[in-house]
């Protein structure tokens, strides 16, 4: 027997995890299997298959060892010497929700679906989100 399953005959489901008091690199791991959809029996690398993730409280998430201040996130702007760069301790101080995306972008596939999946990604520095029409589940 064959399986006709393509990601027009799926439901997507949603998640809530809370980041406070969790580390960042094990949270995004199973953020990124989610994404990826790799957590149901029906996944196939060539579809976007995964279900929609919601991250709350992003500035309570945990840096182990001395990556606050080692770990060094780049950027540039495009212009001739446009190289930035800031610490982790600095971007989680300023933009706390682009530490967790980038965690999670960085263990995306680096082809053409990883766009979309990224798309499935909501992160809040608050308790709050806007989502609950949706009625997400929570993972601890």
């Amino acid at each position: 027997m064959k399986t006709n399953i393509t990601p027009k005959t799926i439901t997507r489901k949603w998640f809530v995890i809370d980041a406070s008091d969790k580390v960042l690199g094990r949270m995004t791991t199973d953020v990124a299997l989610i994404l990826q959809g790799k957590n149901h029996p029906y996944y196939s690398p060539q579809w976007d298959m995964g279900d929609n993730v919601i991250i709350i409280n992003a500035e309570k998430v945990v840096l182990t060892g001395r990556k606050e201040e080692k770990k060094v996130y780049y950027r540039h702007t495009g212009h001739p010497g446009g190289l930035k760069q800031s610490t982790a301790g600095k971007l989680r101080q300023e933009k706390p929700i682009n530490l967790i995306r980038e965690a999670v972008k960085g263990m995306l596939p680096k082809n053409r679906l990883a766009k979309d999946m990224i798309k499935k990604l909501y992160v809040y520095t608050g308790s709050e989100h806007p989502h609950l029409a949706q009625q997400p589940e929570e993972i601890k």
